[in-house]
Formats: C-alpha cells, sequence, structure tokens
C-alpha cells in the first residue's frame, strides 16, 4: 500500500499532530460509529483498520466486535503505533493490535470480515489499486467501509464567516497541492464499481456544534498545515497575526451567532460478492 510515509505526509507526525488528531477523533467518532453500523460490523468480526494512526477508529471497530472479534490496525508511523498500543493498554481492549508498514506487512492466510479507515484514502496516490489489493484479504461476503472529506459540504457551512472561510480555503489549497484527493466521495465510489462489490452504500455527516472543541477544530488544522502555506506558495497574510486567530475566529462566529464546523465526512461501504463462475458449454 503506498501509504503517505512520515516524511512527505503533508500533516506531518509531530507532537503536535498527534495531539491535534486525538482531539479531532473525539469530535469524528459518532459520524464513525454510525458508518461502521450501517456497514454492518457485528461482534466476532475480524476488521482490518487502514492508516490506523493513532488507533481512534480501531478503538471504536473494537467496541463493535467485542472480546470474541479481533481488530488489527496498520500504518507506516511507527511512533503513532507505539502511542496507539499505549492507549489500547489503558483502555484494556485486548482485541486491538498494530501492525508498523504497508500491505505487504500482513500476515497471509486468514481473511478479515471488513476493511475500514477514515481520512486515509485521500492521501493514496492510486486508492483503486490500493482497494483492489486490500479485497485480496477481505473474505467473500466482507464489507469494505471508508469515511473521506467533503470539502464542499463544509465550504458551504463558513461561505458567511470571512475568516474561516479563508482559513479552510488554505487548507484546501495545501491538501491539493500536496496531492491530496479533493474529491474522495466520488474517487472511492468509483473504486468500489471497478472492484465490482455490490452496489455502494453511502453517508454524509457534518459535525457542527458550539462546544469548545468543534470551534478549536479549524485553528487546529492550520496551525499544523502553516509551514505548508508558504512552501506552496500560498498567500496566508489575510489570516492576519497567527498567535490572535484562535480569538478572532471565535469572535467571528460569537459576532454572527453561528456555529463552528469540521470537516463533513462522505462514508462509502460495499460488499464484496463471490466471483462469478463460467458456465460450461
Amino acid at each position: 500500500m503506498s501509504q503517505p510515509s512520515g516524511r512527505d505526509y503533508v500533516l506531518g507526525t509531530t507532537e503536535w499532530e498527534h495531539d491535534r488528531l486525538i482531539r479531532q477523533a473525539a469530535r469524528l467518532g459518532f459520524a464513525t460509529e454510525q458508518l461502521l453500523r450501517d456497514a454492518g460490523i457485528k461482534p466476532g468480526h475480524r476488521v482490518l483498520d487502514i492508516g490506523s494512526g493513532l488507533g481512534d477508529v480501531a478503538f471504536i471497530a473494537a467496541r463493535f466486535v467485542g472480546q470474541k472479534g479481533e481488530v488489527v490496525g496498520i500504518d507506516q508511523d511507527a511512533a503513532a503505533l507505539a502511542k496507539a498500543r499505549r492507549r489500547a493498554t489503558s483502555l484494556r481492549l485486548r482485541n486491538v493490535s498494530f501492525v508498523d508498514g504497508d500491505i505487504d506487512s500482513l500476515p497471509r492466510g486468514k481473511l478479515f470480515d471488513a476493511i475500514i479507515g477514515r481520512l486515509i484514502v485521500q492521501f493514496l496516490p492510486q486508492p483503486t489499486q490500493t482497494l483492489r489489493r486490500l479485497a485480496e484479504h477481505l473474505r467473500t461476503g466482507g464489507v469494505m467501509a471508508f469515511q473521506e472529506s467533503n470539502w464542499e459540504a463544509m465550504l458551504s457551512q463558513v461561505a458567511h464567516l470571512p475568516l474561516r472561510a479563508r482559513c479552510c480555503e488554505l487548507i484546501y489549497e495545501t491538501f491539493r497541492h500536496a496531492g491530496a484527493n479533493m474529491q474522495t466521495g466520488r474517487s472511492l465510489l468509483q473504486a468500489f464499481k471497478a472492484l465490482k462489490f455490490s452496489e455502494p452504500q453511502m453517508s454524509l455527516a457534518v459535525p457542527v456544534g458550539v462546544d469548545a472543541g468543534t470551534r478549536r477544530w479549524l485553528h487546529d488544522l492550520v496551525c499544523s498545515l502553516q509551514p505548508r502555506f508558504a512552501q506552496f506558495g500560498l498567500a496566508d497574510g489575510a489570516l492576519g497575526d497567527t498567535s490572535s486567530l484562535a480569538d478572532r475566529l471565535d469572535a467571528e462566529l460569537t459576532a454572527s451567532g453561528s456555529f463552528a464546523v469540521c470537516i463533513a465526512l462522505t462514508g462509502v461501504w460495499s460488499r464484496k460478492k463471490s466471483a462469478t463462475r463460467k458456465r460450461r458449454s
């Protein structure tokens, strides 16, 4: 799997970014729980979590599969996986393990009932080929379920907030310059069709709120990506003094009586069909 490495991954693998991801995961968890429920993840299932990172999606899946099930998370960020293992221990999750590496690092033989991931396919250079390779590890009737960013839905929620809109535009352009797929929902749909799985099912979640976590999400992401703005020649002068950016973003929300929004998530899931046998003439 051509999963982004720590060296070229646009968000990096710093301590700050790891902490940000944990905060983000807390806000996106409800949407991922609903995706796994809709996709039919059940007790006893064996689940593979792609791009597992700090383990938050794997931990959600672990609650679904129970002690008789198993969740395997895989990622190329060894430092993140070390933290994920410690977090799993602190949560007393004995049905979760993590593999440091790519698809080729996965043991052959025992197939998975489900393969899942959140905000990972958008960073893969060849998503269809990657999903095709993953399908080799999925049992017949098993499900693939991925959740990826939906920028159209998010941007529509900040159009009336100039400062937030500018932050979102800079983030969008940074991801695009880094080679991320900004139309991942559509790409996933086409990838599943190419795999000839069952008809894909889809959902859309737009996390909004006035709580501190939701309000903070955008500023956090700007802080992680700001070094990339100059690298890609993106002018960030409209943001003003970054030391006061968080306060100004909050003031904009208050003045307009608006709520904050996190990244919107398109969920896509589909089941692996049995191979069609040719009839003998």
